[in-house]
C-alpha cells in the first residue's frame, strides 16, 4: 500500500478508511456532547431524559468501538502523511492529534467507569437492557461524572481549535491540509 496519493494535483490524501473513521469520530463526539447538553434542560425522571441517557451511552459504546478501530487501523494500515510545515507548527499539530486521541480514550474509560459506579441499567439502542454493575457507589459516580464533564468540554474546545486551524489552512493558507481529510469526487 502506498503511503501518499496525489489526486488531481490536490496533494497527498489519507486513505478512505482513515477519512471515514475521522469523520465518524467527529460526528459521534458532537452528537454525544449535544445529547448531554440537551438533557440538562429536561426535568429529572422525564422519560425523554432517560431515553437520551440510553442513546448517549449506546453511542458512547459505538464511539469506543470506532476509536479502537481507528487506533488499530492507524497502527497497522492507515496512511501516514508528512507533516505540513516544520518546527513549532509540526509539533503543535502532532501534539493536538495525540491530545485528542488520549482525551477520547480517557473519556470512554470515564464513561464506562461512571456507568459502572451508577449501577443503573439502560437500553442499548432500545434493543435490550444492559447494566455494568449492581452495586452503586454514589460518591465515586459523582466524581467520575464531574471528570467526564470536564473531559467532554476539553475535547470540544480542542476539537473546535482543530477545526478552526483546518479551516485556516484551507481558506487563509490554501495549502491543502483540509483536503487531505476529504474524499475527492472519485471517492478516493
Amino acid at each position: 500500500m502506498t503511503n501518499i496519493v496525489d489526486v488531481c494535483g490536490a496533494g497527498p490524501r489519507y486513505d478512505r478508511t482513515t477519512i471515514a473513521l475521522h469523520w465518524l469520530t467527529a460526528l459521534l463526539v458532537v452528537a454525544l456532547f449535544a445529547l448531554a447538553e440537551i438533557w440538562d434542560f429536561l426535568p429529572r425522571g422525564a422519560p425523554l431524559k432517560t431515553q437520551l441517557h440510553s442513546l448517549h451511552i449506546s453511542l458512547g459504546i459505538v464511539l469506543a468501538v470506532v476509536i479502537a478501530m481507528r487506533l488499530g487501523w492507524r497502527a497497522a494500515r492507515g496512511r501516514r502523511l508528512p507533516a505540513v510545515g516544520a518546527g513549532l507548527q509540526a509539533w503543535a499539530a502532532k501534539a493536538m492529534h495525540y491530545a485528542l486521541y488520549l482525551l477520547l480514550v480517557v473519556q470512554i474509560v470515564l464513561g464506562f467507569a461512571w456507568r459502572w459506579a451508577q449501577a443503573e441499567s439502560f437500553q442499548f439502542f432500545w434493543l435490550f437492557p444492559l447494566r455494568f454493575s449492581t452495586v452503586r457507589d454514589a460518591t465515586l459516580a459523582h466524581t467520575l461524572g464531574n471528570l467526564h464533564d470536564i473531559t467532554a468540554w476539553t475535547i470540544m474546545v480542542l476539537a473546535g481549535l482543530h477545526a478552526a486551524v483546518a479551516l485556516m489552512h484551507h481558506y487563509v493558507l490554501k495549502d491543502g491540509v483540509l483536503k487531505r481529510m476529504l474524499v475527492d469526487g472519485d471517492g478516493r
